[in-house]
């Protein structure tokens, strides 16, 4: 498998957040996609604009990676 190298994404685990509300991209796909990435699932409680719907969840899903 093939990993992106060259921007910290050796050192810095992935979280991903999962909209599980979603309609558009379902959440079994992103759950999918981001264990193929390798990373974390953090499940928002959200539909699929969860910046929107769950900023203060979204914010502390960046602070945690930022802090990783």
């Amino acid at each position: 498998r093939c990993a992106p190298t060259g921007h910290g994404l050796e050192v810095h685990p992935l979280l991903d957040g999962v909209s599980a509300n979603d309609q558009v991209l379902q959440p079994e796909a992103q759950r999918w996609m981001a264990q193929r990435a390798g990373a974390e699932v953090v499940e928002l409680a959200s539909s699929h604009a969860s910046p929107l719907a769950q900023p203060q969840a979204v914010a502390e899903l960046i602070r945690r990676a930022a802090q990783s």
